[in-house]
């Protein structure tokens, strides 16, 4: 279970657990005359079996793997099975310190009238190089004006409710006092840089000769399979259909696939393949790539312009009375977009508003609560599709609770950018069980959803995991 807490006020999230619990575990077969390096080596398409595994996160009981006699193989000798299990990363949910501190926000907020921020006006305090203090006053803009508004209606729920679970957490031992565990030595996080750049992939594919009508069919993927291609990747749905979790390779680069999961990996020009799957969804997330100064500043990331969210096919792809939630950040420009023009244009209606809470491993909040720069908080903007028609819906005979408004998901976040924290068992009260589930904008996968996008495959990566030793 990825829920540690539940109160009222909302949910205490354990993200590397959820990761943890599909409990990746790769079963080789080899000869006895090879050894284990040798075989691993050698693997272009796997399969990994899925057990069950209690939620105690990424050090999760180590499964020994004892060679196990199997078939004959061609000339007449047996195969053996070792069995390897793959853990996420720990150190990559490893947020001992807030990004800014506390003391270091509060001497910097110390020129700040409350008058002054009533009037439009701020004051910012800058240090020059031989250690002088001018204040130079700058008036606020309407966005900023906007956003501490806003800041101050939800202010007092996200810190009590926050408060709340935290200290649950905290007397469960899930969260620490940052003392007790002093002498954990963290070491600098290195990740490979020679990784598959899966947009230039996307890019790649629209080049190629049109495919016809039978090879834009799904693609699933078979045990036995070991050819598959990037081009048999392109422009299809990708179903992994089995209690196994497979290996792909694109581009030189290993992908880990968790059973009972599918996606489409292509940018938002080549969606056609997943309006052919036939299939419509209960539950759509998504997670746009928001346009902001940082982001245009930068060309790292890439964003979309609200009209070419607006042009995603929800109401193609969305089944009645489908729950639709959208990730957005604290900009006031992009929540009023969201609920006055986004939603009204696919025939959603607003029914509720979620915060998603970043806090470190001790239980404080990532950034200042009331820092005017970046918020420790996040949104979520939950709506129904609203059907036209007096159709039965395809889930009436399902009850499921109202959605409350203001709920809380409080949780230690991804170093990884973007790395949402899951949803399905937060939000398995207000939907309809073994439903179809799209996340949009996806950039790992999950078992029972189908997951778009041109990063989708992104955290899948084998190198955001860890390969425990086995034993021969």
């Amino acid at each position: 279970m990825s829920v540690v807490h539940q109160l009222s006020a909302g949910w205490l999230l354990d993200h590397l657990s959820f990761i943890n619990k599909i409990n990746y575990q790769l079963h080789q077969h080899h000869e006895p005359c090879c050894s284990k390096n040798e075989f691993t080596t050698s693997v272009h398409f796997e399969s990994l079996q899925m057990d069950s595994v209690s939620s105690s996160g990424a050090c999760a009981a180590f499964i020994a793997s004892d060679p196990t006699t199997k078939p004959e193989n061609d000339d007449g000798g047996n195969y053996e099975m070792f069995t390897q299990k793959f853990v996420f990363r720990p150190e990559l949910f490893d947020v001992t310190k807030p990004y800014i501190t506390p003391a270091v926000h509060k001497e910097c907020q110390q020129s700040n009238e409350k008058e002054d921020l009533m009037n439009g006006v701020k004051k910012e305090i800058s240090i020059s190089i031989i250690g002088k203090k001018r204040k130079r006053c700058v008036i606020f803009n309407q966005g900023e004006l906007d956003a501490m508004e806003y800041h101050t209606k939800i202010r007092e729920l996200i810190l009590d409710g926050s408060l709340q679970l935290i200290q649950e957490g905290l007397k469960s031992g899930f969260l620490y006092p940052l003392f007790e565990k002093q002498d954990k030595c963290s070491k600098p996080i290195t990740l490979p840089l020679d990784t598959c750049n899966l947009p230039e992939l996307c890019e790649m594919a629209k080049h190629l000769p049109s495919l016809n009508e039978m090879e834009h069919q799904t693609l699933q993927l078979v045990e036995e399979d070991t050819s598959v291609t990037e081009q048999d990747l392109f422009l299809r749905v990708v179903e992994n259909n089995s209690s196994f979790t497979k290996v792909i390779t694109l581009m030189g680069q290993k992908y880990l696939l968790p059973p009972k999961s599918s996606f489409l990996l292509s940018d938002i020009s080549c969606m056609q393949p997943l309006l052919n799957y036939r299939k419509t969804f209960d539950v759509i997330v998504i997670d746009p790539p928001w346009q902001n100064k940082s982001v245009k500043r930068s060309n790292r990331y890439s964003y979309l312009s609200p009209l070419q969210i607006k042009q995603i096919p929800i109401p193609k792809l969305a089944a009645p009375n489908c729950l639709l939630v959208t990730w957005v950040t604290n900009r006031q420009k992009h929540l009023r977009f969201i609920k006055e023009e986004l939603y009204p244009s696919w025939s959603v209606e607003v029914v509720a508003e979620w915060h998603w809470v970043k806090i470190t491993n001790s239980g404080e909040f990532v950034f200042p609560l009331d820092s005017p720069h970046k918020k420790p908080y996040e949104g979520l903007i939950l709506g129904r599709v609203q059907e036209k028609t007096a159709l039965p819906l395809r889930n009436a005979d399902v009850n499921v609770l109202p959605i409350p408004d203001h709920k809380l998901i409080v949780s230690v976040p991804c170093t990884l950018h973007s790395h949402k924290p899951p949803l399905a068992e937060v939000l398995k009260d207000y939907i309809k069980p073994d439903g179809e589930y799209l996340e949009l904008f996806a950039r790992n996968l999950q078992p029972g959803w189908t997951s778009w996008g041109n990063e989708v495959l992104k955290f899948q990566h084998v190198d955001y995991f860890i390969a425990l030793e086995s034993g021969s």
